[in-house]
């Protein structure tokens, strides 16, 4: 379970971290236009929006790909950002787009349990 929990929080920083690409770099692109539903003109408005956000997701996956790099404390962190995510997604899908929910959220949440699972004493 302890290998299938590291699999599934390497999973999460992966897609956090084309979270981070798509929103800095592609948002004005077509692969960004296409992903998120945008027009060219909201896209060119919100671009320095989309990089700031983009740079939050990359601390996210930055935290997690350090939880997965630690041994003593590395329960503590990976819990950390694994809720941080969890929070952000739901956040998301309450506010922007509920799809958020399944392919930020819910992946992050049950890597959230089978990392609480795998640690259990």
């Amino acid at each position: 379970m302890r290998q299938a929990a590291k699999i599934l929080v390497g999973f999460v920083a992966l897609e956090h971290l084309g979270f981070l690409v798509l929103e800095m770099f592609f948002w004005t692109r077509p692969l960004g236009l296409e992903t998120f539903g945008l027009t060219p003109e909201f896209a060119e408005q919100s671009a320095s929006l989309a990089a700031n956000q983009g740079l939050y997701n990359g601390f996210l996956a930055a935290g997690l790909i350090w939880s997965l790099l630690r041994k003593a404390d590395a329960f503590a962190i990976t819990v950390f950002f694994l809720s941080c995510v969890v929070i952000a997604g739901v956040f998301g899908a309450l506010t922007a787009k509920m799809s958020i929910l399944y392919v930020q959220a819910a992946p992050a949440l049950l890597a959230l349990v089978l990392v609480i699972l795998a640690n259990r004493k």
